[in-house]
């Protein structure tokens, strides 16, 4: 049996031991199988400024195989999507993701609609999502509140899987899994935006792959960061209608020419 085989059996062991990302503390993860390039991040800009999204998933896409990530059909399509948040500063700040579900519904209506317990007329919602970043990519700061878009939903509950490369999860409260202060980082290696007024994240944890991390606080303001050989990572949560950004001029969307707001503090 190889290294890979090995390793992939202990992770799903120690998962089924331990529902924390301290889990695999001292483990350092899996390295790709080969290099995974930080580009520069004009190359993910075209001559008039605007985002370049052939060339951002062809990263993600050479990211996948480097770790032999499957890339099915369904994730060559557009429901693959790539988000420089409109601040022209995708190899910093940006990400790729894809809804293989995020679903809602009520119990009595769903498929066949053979269902009559007692709670079919209960709604139910949950999504599974695949996270992409590349080398040092991280998502803006974010939270997702109750009663999103007026519908009656409750915040976001989620859980990430990281099963590939490394992540550091950022969050606004210290929960169980052994969260230390943004503020003992070394000022070299903390995050885009720490100290501004706008910035709510006082914790961080680091996790690597075959780990899992969730969200400390319901409506708590959150993102993470991607390791040096990038990150690919598993979402299990609730269902997913509200983002609110803490920094002020971030959108949910992609540059275009002549509409680029420059990544500010």
């Amino acid at each position: 049996m190889s290294k890979f085989a090995i390793y992939s059996l202990l992770c799903v062991f120690g998962l089924a031991l331990v529902g924390g990302c301290a889990a695999g503390e001292g483990n350092t993860g899996l390295k790709p199988f080969s290099p995974v390039p930080r580009l520069e991040n004009s190359a993910f800009y075209k001559t008039d400024g605007s985002f370049d999204q052939t060339v951002a998933k062809k990263a993600y896409y050479d990211m996948m195989k480097a770790y032999h990530y499957p890339i099915p059909d369904y994730l060559k399509g557009k429901e693959f999507w790539t988000a420089d948040f409109k601040q022209g500063d995708f190899a910093t700040l940006g990400m790729a993701g894809i809804f293989w579900k995020n679903v809602v519904g009520k119990y009595g209506e769903v498929g066949a609609k053979a269902y009559k317990g007692e709670f079919k007329d209960t709604s139910y919602g949950y999504l599974g999502h695949e996270i992409f970043l590349l080398p040092g990519q991280m998502l803006p700061e974010h939270n997702h509140l109750g009663n999103g878009s007026g519908k009656g939903f409750g915040p976001k509950m989620e859980t990430w899987h990281i099963r590939h490369g490394s992540v550091e999860f950022f969050g606004q409260y210290k929960g169980p899994a052994g969260e230390t202060p943004v503020s003992e980082m070394p000022k070299s290696q903390q995050p885009w935006g720490y100290g501004k007024k706008w910035f709510k994240s006082k914790y961080v944890k680091k996790c690597v792959a075959g780990e899992i991390y969730s969200l400390n606080d319901p409506e708590s303001f959150h993102f993470m960061r991607a390791g040096k050989n990038g990150a690919i990572v598993a979402e299990y949560a609730t269902y997913h209608n509200d983002v609110k950004f803490s920094h002020p001029t971030m959108e949910f969307g992609n540059s275009e020419a002549a509409r680029i707001t420059k990544l500010k503090n």
